[in-house]
């Protein structure tokens, strides 16, 4: 495995340098070669995920072409997971709710997760403001403007009335065909303290029916799972085939300062919030590892949350507290998007060559908050969210159609982020609430 992988950097390292030479072509193949013979000694299914990554990405820079005509196995697995996602949630929440029947504890771990997500956002705004105003990767880019068909800017920001109308549904069967995780999880927080209070004899069918349905999706989930490298290593190949490596050069910079602040947020946030919980690092690490991946490689926060309420609950955070905190995080803790909307809203600027003040800045943070909360449930809703901003700072629209270029490639990374970040968060909550438990592998050990 060290062979491959040593392999394979330095055929992507020395191409750099030495581009045009076929040597380094077959250092990678060899490479990728050797970790998939690495591979076949009992690796996880992490480890195949992880090296279908590498291979899409080498489908991508050697025949993109190719690796364009993947995305439909990479849709596949889309779907796949996207069907899981509102049963899902349904039959855990439910099931975490009735079974125990505590309507206070229910309120009380929703008012700690909304504290605990409104902080750790808040300072996800102000480390991407900070970080774009050390590395001012907007300054001195000269952009071409876009073509006459680029689309218009919205005209209209996002609204948080608008927003807070849109969590609460009006036809569940609605929501769950338009895969409204909010809505969903709202009808199933609702259903399951109706359930609590009817008598136990009529409580006893339905409760037993929420929870075969959850047992059945999580074994869903397996089964989708044993696809996942071939989804994940196709999507792969699409975005790195279809996004080509060219466009990365007039932009490097900014995809530097994303994924230095995104890595700074891990180590400088979630890091100390971890030790201060008490959080067993390593255990989590390997529980959030796989969703992690998924996250990373599909750039879909929807395609890891299975896999992410499976592993948390693995991990020892009880389903009623995960059920509820992971599903309310995709709307209330995307770290990851709220601090790219913060640092790619001054990239625009800073293009632009205009100069915005500490307090302009600080209102745009305080804007922020309100307007990245209307993301869920919206595909490729950051770029959208990122042209409203710009509508109500008056900032110009053009840099933005621009940076769509390398949106797919930070979105990986802030996807990824994510996803840690809303583990995390049930793993917080559930020491908050003294119900951390040991792993379930470490139960049946002992």
């Amino acid at each position: 495995m060290a062979a491959g992988l040593g392999l394979f950097m330095a055929g992507a390292l020395l191409a750099l340098v030495l581009p045009g030479s076929e040597l380094f072509l077959v250092f990678r193949w060899t490479g990728l070669l050797l970790l998939a013979v690495a591979g076949v000694r009992g690796r996880s299914l992490t480890y195949w995920i992880f090296l279908a990554m590498l291979l899409g990405f080498e489908l991508g820079i050697d025949r993109p072409d190719f690796a364009v005509r993947l995305r439909v196995l990479g849709d596949i697995f889309l779907r796949l997971i996207k069907v899981i996602v509102a049963p899902l949630i349904l039959g855990t929440l439910v099931t975490g709710i009735a079974a125990h029947g505590d309507l206070k504890k229910v309120g009380r771990i929703g008012l700690k997760s909304l504290i605990y997500f409104e902080v750790i956002t808040t300072i996800a705004l102000f480390l991407g403001i900070g970080a774009i105003n050390l590395t001012r990767a907007g300054e001195g880019v000269h952009l071409p403007r876009p073509a006459q068909d680029q689309p218009a800017a919205p005209t209209a920001a996002f609204e948080w009335d608008d927003f807070l109308l849109h969590v609460f549904p009006e036809n569940i069967a609605k929501a769950v065909g338009d895969n409204q995780i909010l809505q969903v999880a709202v009808f199933a927080v609702l259903f399951g303290i109706a359930l609590t209070l009817v008598p136990e004899k009529t409580r006893q069918p339905m409760l037993a029916l929420a929870e075969s349905l959850a047992q059945t999706m999580f074994k869903f989930t397996n089964i989708v799972m044993y696809y996942a490298p071939i989804g994940v290593g196709a999507a792969m190949a699409y975005t790195v085939g279809h996004m080509g490596i060219s466009v990365l050069l007039p932009l490097g910079k900014l995809v530097l300062t994303a994924y230095g602040a995104l890595l700074a947020f891990l180590l400088v946030v979630l890091l100390p919030v971890a030790l201060l919980a008490r959080i067993p690092l390593a255990r989590f690490l390997t529980f959030v590892a796989e969703p992690a991946t998924i996250a990373f490689a599909t750039s879909t926060s929807e395609a890891a949350l299975p896999r992410a309420i499976e592993s948390m609950e693995e991990f020892g955070v009880p389903r009623q507290i995960v059920a509820f905190v992971i599903p309310a995080g995709y709307s209330f803790n995307l770290d990851g998007s709220t601090l790219y909307l913060a640092l790619a809203s001054i990239f625009v600027a800073q293009t632009a060559g205009m100069h915005m003040s500490w307090p302009e800045q600080l209102l745009m943070v305080f804007t922020l908050m309100l307007t990245s909360k209307g993301i869920a449930g919206v595909p490729r809703a950051v770029p959208v969210v990122l042209l409203a901003t710009a509508s109500t700072f008056h900032l110009p629209t053009e840099p933005i159609f621009i940076i769509l270029g390398v949106d797919a490639l930070i979105d990986m990374a802030r996807t990824s982020v994510n996803v840690i970040g809303n583990c995390l968060a049930s793993a917080v909550i559930a020491r908050w609430e003294g119900e951390l438990r040991p792993a379930l592998s470490e139960n049946f050990d002992t």
